[in-house]
């Protein structure tokens, strides 16, 4: 994925090369450059095999194009698009030395028809080719991540219908806070979700623009058609700004910032549920779990632990990736072909991780049981009675006062009960210790402000659930429009990311076309 040098330092078209520059070690750099200790070191050849067949089409595309503008002669075209075929064909490992693909390719064309070979680059430069390239098969990737974010919005979708009114604790720092649902808390990872999609729906637009005929960076004196490569490559349209075009490296950073993002919220899940299994709120299907090398008992959620650590790979990417891209000058410069790895590595890493938790989630077996035992932990419905005596009446930081002095009490005599071998009561607050708080706090008994049943009502996890039914809330009937919503987004989402693959597909089936008119 290097630049193209010449001798005058500016573009150069591959059809002017004498046949001493046509070397079967290479069709670009002239004897002076021709080797050396660095050359190793130049050379992304061996990274290059991801964009090989972007590479190919590429030169198709072109091709036709050059053809099509009498640039290049039919006969000459067609010589060359059969030699793409075989190429393709005999596959990467089968490229002659160079320092990148693009010169690996151009030197096999080279070799199999000659010096008309060379003509395929005319009219271009390795500047524009490349960032031609690395956006051709960076669609492909995008368009495989936000599968996976759509297939993890499903599970957990589906997590949400089954367990709609399976009661949960809810946390914040960990600690236990207010009774929810489990469908709750899907759904609340399937709205970050959502908009993780959204984001690299958006930044797939910026990706599918063509930068083919920007050229070194200065355009190029023959009559090209810009236009008709991208419509060959199946873009959107071209980056119309030559320098633009074969410098920027933008797409890549928002297209990397993205993914990491949604790492983030992948290791958020992933956290969430190794917490609840450690707990024995969740089971995690064997598929998704491991046990230890010397200790048969155990289960463990490593596979959850991964996507959790991916997190850090992706924020990683988006460090080196800043970095290298940081006070480049326009147009190309060297740097760009280590910024490429960043964005690949993370694009892969996260893909995998998203479609691994997907899998985890819709195969883990909720403990219902286990669940709405532990809802209650903690007083978590002391909000919920708060808010009833702030109802009937009451400040609510009085309410909140007499609540906490409650649950302050209990604590204490929980405590207690346990150092003394006592049966201990159940975790949380009871009416006696809201009647005895009242008496601190009012000077008067709890009913002289609401009925008894009313605070009983509060106290039981599942009530306070169903009394939470303000939109967005966990209560069964907000859950279910939150549903709703969620099939909405998942069914367009899932509609775009069709409508963004079919042009690529018939892209690919027209350019074949074009290209069999030639061979």
């Amino acid at each position: 994925m290097t630049e193209e040098s010449t001798q005058d330092g500016g573009e150069r078209s591959a059809g002017s090369e004498s046949a001493s520059d046509q070397r079967s070690d290479g069709v670009v750099r002239r004897d002076r450059f021709s080797g050396g200790p660095a050359r190793s070191f130049l050379s992304s050849l061996a990274a290059d095999e991801r964009i090989f067949v972007a590479d190919l089409e590429v030169d198709r595309a072109h091709t036709v194009m050059l053809a099509e503008q009498d640039i290049v002669d039919d006969d000459v075209a067609g010589e060359i698009l059969t030699a793409l075929d075989a190429i393709e064909v005999d596959g990467h490992g089968s490229l002659p030395d160079g320092e990148d693909v693009h010169e690996a390719i151009e030197t096999a064309v080279i070799d199999r028809i000659g010096a008309d070979g060379g003509k395929m680059h005319t009219a271009r430069s390795r500047n524009d080719e490349v960032a031609a390239c690395i956006r051709y098969r960076l669609r492909e990737d995008v368009l495989e991540a936000i599968e996976t974010t759509l297939a993890l919005r499903e599970s957990l979708v589906a997590v949400a219908e089954e367990q709609t009114e399976t009661i949960m604790p809810g946390y914040t720092h960990l600690q236990p806070a207010q009774p929810t649902t489990v469908a709750h808390w899907a759904l609340a990872y399937e709205g970050a979700v959502r908009r993780d999609t959204e984001r690299l729906l958006a930044a797939y637009d910026r990706i599918n623009e063509s930068p083919l005929g920007g050229a070194a960076f200065a355009g190029t004196t023959f009559d090209i058609d810009r236009e008709r490569t991208a419509e060959l490559l199946g873009f959107d349209g071209v980056v119309e700004n030559s320098m633009d075009a074969a410098s920027s490296r933008d797409f890549l950073l928002e297209t990397t910032q993205a993914l990491s993002t949604h790492a983030t919220t992948l290791s958020g899940l992933a956290e969430d549920v190794i917490v609840f299994a450690n707990r024995g709120f969740v089971d995690l299907a064997d598929d998704y779990s491991s046990t230890s090398s010397i200790m048969p008992q155990k289960k463990n959620p490593d596979t959850l632990e991964l996507v959790r650590a991916v997190a850090g790979d992706a924020a990683g990417g988006v460090q080196g990736l800043t970095t290298t891209l940081k006070g480049l000058p326009r147009a190309y410069n060297r740097d760009l072909q280590r910024a490429t790895t960043h964005a690949w590595e993370t694009v892969d890493a996260v893909t995998e991780a998203s479609e691994v938790a997907a899998g985890a989630v819709a195969t883990a077996d909720w403990n219902e049981e286990t669940l709405a035992a532990e809802a209650g932990e903690g007083f978590s419905t002391a909000t919920g009675v708060a808010d009833l005596l702030a109802a009937n009446g009451l400040p609510f930081r009085t309410a909140h006062e007499l609540v906490a002095i409650a649950a302050e009490n209990s604590a204490e005599r929980s405590s207690a009960e346990n150092a003394s071998g006592d049966e201990p009561r159940a975790t949380g607050a009871d009416y006696d210790a809201l009647e005895a708080a009242a008496q601190d706090v009012l000077g008067e008994s709890l009913e002289a402000v609401v009925d008894r049943a009313a605070v009983e009502d509060a106290l039981d996890p599942v009530q306070s659930v169903a009394s939470r039914n303000s939109q967005g809330g966990p209560a069964p009937e907000a859950v279910e429009t939150q549903l709703e919503s969620a099939r909405e987004a998942l069914a367009t989402d899932a509609d775009a990311l069709e409508e963004l693959s079919g042009p690529l597909e018939s892209a690919r089936e027209a350019l074949r076309s074009e290209v069999n008119g030639y061979v």
